[in-house]
């Protein structure tokens, strides 16, 4: 069934793998109101923004509904075979970025904004849109029932799963219409919600500026929108040129003003341990908010530079160093709890796991709630792109450890970061950051070969043998901790700290191999891990308590 055919309420729950229950409650004896709360964000220029976020059934509801109602879409641009170039808010693979890129080094730029934009989608016109548009013409019940789950208080709110599909499927004969006009002035167009943008290279366009403006008008008001004039502005070539909050002169960039008040927020927080937005306290969210706008930016201009340089941690800009500083004082300065670094992800899970099944012992590292919530007092360091681009890190093994390492003590030609935030006087974590290594004493294994890349001294050595732990940059509180060997082994992983009979687990059929071996016959480190996860409360994690004594006594004496 595709959405269009749906006939009756009980058919729409049905197509959206609703229980028709649940949409009869919502709808009818709950109330969609009720599933409501509200708050504020600040808009650019400072005024509010209200916020209206659904929960519960409805959230989901709205979700699923969202989730159908792009498919569908998706089903008629490849049908119809429409191009999605015009609207750049709410679409996959589009952002302010790809909307204003359509402008940039242009002569002329003529941006609008549309009045009290999201008010305009009230009840009676995404009824009307589900019940006449030619892709949908569903009968009253299913148009109504669709406007009863996406409106609230009569409009569509900001904040709803549902609310950016319906608003942009809508507009899209707007779009078509003001496509027309933009051509018949030679005119490039975007939408990026309520923000219009046209832009040209024809001289003569001011010759028609006019007459062009007012064929707009008229559309956008016979479409039901009103222009905001107070926000009308033509941008010519040698003026700063701004098209959804990003300069498109020359190339695409953020404002200068942007980015020097963010470096102020930064230089604010690392010597005084916060910093100003909009007149109140900032956020370290915030703040990353901010600088991951500006990489955005700096990572388009890297992926389209024409000089062919190559973009890595060690040729960072200015912008790109800004933010690597941010990461690093972020984790390993400012950190509210002990930091775990591991080798593979499947580490983490083995340790959640054990801390999970042995949380009434180390209540320091981990505690439950009444709801029986499980609550970690320790993070897990998650690698990601940032990590690799900023860093040299790989996304999984533990070379990933040397490239970390590097910038704790300044090695291998990387800046010393901790020395960095010692001469902003910043105040240092009083929680430690934890490098663990399976214990293997092969000099080819990743322990021995940071060893030796550490350069440790001959005591320190010593130490790391007796007590599996060693201080490596004390201002830092990073510390180098090895799995503590069980009895009886010479080396070890930690998969060896589990019993034998957890090793030879069956699932499906197949026995568990640390090594790529026939998967007809054996499964994984990655499903191992998996099970092991989920099936906590059936393992016996006795042989983790000497490497869990290890993390927290680390995490008690704050490194």
């Amino acid at each position: 069934m595709r959405f269009n055919e749906i006939q009756s309420r009980n058919q729409l729950a049905d197509f959206l793998d609703i229980q028709r229950k649940t949409l009869t409650y919502v709808l009818f004896e709950a109330k969609v109101d009720s599933f409501y709360s509200s708050f504020d964000i600040p808009k650019k220029d400072g005024s509010p923004r209200h916020i209206f976020a659904p929960s519960g059934p409805l959230k989901m509801i709205q979700r699923k509904l969202a989730d159908a109602l792009y498919e569908y879409q998706k089903q008629i641009r490849g049908e119809e075979n429409i191009k999605a170039n015009i609207s750049h808010a709410f679409e996959k693979n589009k952002s302010i970025i790809s909307n204003a890129k359509i402008h940039k080094n242009k002569r002329f730029v003529f941006c609008i904004d549309l009045n009290d934009f999201f008010n305009m989608f009230h009840f009676g016109r995404v009824l009307g849109y589900f019940s006449s548009n030619r892709y949908f013409k569903l009968p009253k019940e299913v148009a109504v029932t669709i406007s009863q789950v996406a409106c609230y208080k009569g409009v569509l709110p900001q904040g709803a799963p549902s609310s950016p599909i319906i608003t942009n499927l809508i507009c899209q004969t707007l779009d078509m219409h003001v496509l027309k006009i933009a051509k018949k002035y030679k005119l490039d167009y975007t939408r990026y919600a309520d923000d219009l943008t046209f832009s040209t290279n024809k001289n003569d366009f001011l010759d028609n500026k006019d007459d062009f403006f007012k064929d707009l008008k008229k559309e956008i008001q016979k479409s039901g929108f009103s222009i905001n004039d107070s926000k009308t502005r033509l941008i010519y070539h040698d003026s700063r040129q701004i098209v959804t909050g990003l300069v498109v002169n020359q190339k695409i960039n953020v404002p200068r003003a942007f980015y020097k008040s963010t470096r102020a927020m930064l230089h604010s927080l690392y010597t005084t341990g916060e910093f100003k937005l909009d007149d109140k306290n900032g956020t370290i969210a915030q703040l990353e908010g901010r600088l991951s706008f500006i990489d955005q930016i700096e990572f388009y201009n890297n992926k389209h530079d024409i000089s062919g340089a190559k973009h890595n941690y060690r040729s960072l800009s200015g912008k790109e160093i800004d933010y690597r500083n941010f990461l690093f004082y972020k984790h390993f300065i400012a950190n509210k709890q002990m930091l775990l670094i591991t080798e593979g992800k499947t580490d983490v899970l083995y340790i959640k796991a054990a801390l999970k099944s042995l949380y009434k012992e180390y209540p320091k590292l981990i505690t439950k709630d009444n709801n029986g919530k499980f609550h970690y007092h320790i993070s897990f360091f998650s690698r990601s792109r940032h990590w690799k681009y900023f860093f040299g890190m790989s996304l999984d093994g533990a070379d990933a450890m040397k490239s970390l390492y590097n910038y704790f003590v300044g090695k291998n030609g990387l800046k010393n970061l901790c020395d960095y935030f010692l001469e902003h006087q910043t105040e240092f974590s009083e929680y430690p950051t934890v490098l663990l290594f399976d214990n293997e004493k092969n000099t080819k294994r990743p322990l021995r070969g940071f060893i030796s890349y550490a350069e440790l001294s001959e005591l320190k050595k010593e130490q790391l043998e007796k007590e599996n732990y060693v201080l490596l940059e004390p201002n830092c509180k990073l510390n180098l901790v090895s799995v503590p060997l069980p009895l009886g082994k010479n080396e070890c992983e930690l998969e060896d700290l589990f019993t034998d009979e957890t090793l030879n687990i069956e699932i499906n059929g197949r026995k568990f191999s640390r090594h790529d071996e026939d998967p007809q016959k054996y499964y994984n480190k990655d499903i191992f891990s998996k099970y092991i996860f989920q099936n906590y409360t059936k393992i016996d994690f006795t042989g983790f308590k000497p490497l869990l004594n290890i993390l927290n006594m680390l995490n008690e004496s704050n490194g």
